[in-house]
């Protein structure tokens, strides 16, 4: 079967297998937060199969004693989380932080990256970086003016080593919500914009999966009820025309990962939305496609009449298994480990 998007023919198959999906683990990241709400996480694996989850914590999303905490996954358990960001620009003045994305390069360089202002549509990207495993850490530094770096979602890392991080911005009326690229080199400097015509489109907090040498396809959060994508295909330099997949979302966060067997997999909210913001939160699930066109529900995290289970972070291991964090109810960070097969 043939799909023709934006001047090319995708030769896709139509065909998905049943995928088998055993529970690995289920639990939770926080006893007795020092945090009375939580939200957007990230996990990164480091070495000798350790992890380590990021995410905002504080009285609330936007109070400016919000910041940003760690927590490492060592000897079996989930370690004591402890602030490793703020949003104090001085003596009279602090601000909120928000959306920090952990990522590792091939050269084993630890990126802590986070946004800092009063709400999304005027924060600024900072950064901090770790080269041994996350036990000591740089400062914080402030990303080039006008670079947001990852919003939610972790960056890509190409063949040549330069990282293309999927990006985004809200206009302050609130009225428009646009995707772009930002890329840098593999130290995170040097950095470029690529611009993506969003059209009517109202999107945000992309996420980026690989097909083959050069066709990438991201996905991304919007307000029209479903999932949006765009595909590059020349590594990213260039994107097609947005359309609308058939995966339906409330408007709320969605992460992807590209498996060690080329297959798909992505973490979702699969309902609409509703008058409240937070409606449709209650169902969160996984799906699988082997073309990005095709997608299949494989796994249901979360189906509960209300609450929020939402904005998920995936990664899959070197073991091959699937490590998901995402928020529960803003209370806490639930971490799934699934074997797909």
């Amino acid at each position: 079967m043939k799909i023709f998007i934006g001047g090319f023919f995708l030769v896709i198959s139509i065909y998905l297998q049943a995928q088998k999906v055993d529970v690995i683990t289920s639990e939770f990241i926080f006893n007795n937060a020092p945090f009375a709400s939580c939200h957007a996480a990230t996990i990164v694996e480091l070495s000798n199969q350790e992890l380590m989850v990021s995410c905002f914590g504080g009285p609330f999303e936007s109070s400016p004693q919000t910041s940003i905490w760690l927590s490492s996954y060592q000897n079996n358990k989930w370690a004591t989380p402890n602030e490793i960001a703020n949003g104090i620009i001085n003596d009279s003045t602090r601000f909120a932080c928000w959306n920090p994305v952990l990522f590792k390069t091939k050269r084993n360089t630890l990126f802590l990256f986070y946004k800092v202002g009063v709400s999304p549509r005027d924060w600024f990207g900072m950064i901090k970086y770790s080269t041994d495993e996350g036990k000591s850490w740089s400062s914080s530094i402030n990303l080039p003016q006008l670079f947001l770096g990852p919003i939610k979602n972790q960056p890509l890392q190409l063949n040549d080593g330069s990282l293309l991080h999927p990006s985004s911005t809200e206009s302050k009326d609130l009225l428009h919500w646009n995707i772009h690229l930002e890329k840098s080199d593999s130290t995170a400097k040097h950095w470029q914009y690529i611009n993506i015509d969003c059209d009517t489109f109202n999107v945000i907090q992309p996420t980026i999966l690989q097909y083959g040498k050069d066709s990438l396809q991201l996905l991304c959060r919007s307000k029209q009820n479903y999932i949006i994508q765009s595909w590059s295909f020349n590594n990213g330099t260039t994107w097609q025309p947005l359309t609308k997949t058939n995966l339906q979302n409330p408007n709320s966060g969605i992460d992807a990962v590209t498996l060690s067997n080329k297959m798909q997999l992505l973490v979702y909210n699969p309902l609409l939305s509703g008058k409240d913001w937070m409606y449709g939160r209650n169902k969160l699930v996984v799906a699988v496609s082997n073309n990005g066109i095709n997608w299949k529900d494989i796994y249901t995290l979360e189906d509960m009449p209300s609450g929020e289970f939402s904005y998920p972070s995936v990664i899959q291991t070197k073991d091959k298994l699937i490590h998901i964090v995402y928020t529960y109810n803003r209370k806490n960070i639930k971490h799934i480990v699934l074997k797909v097969e």
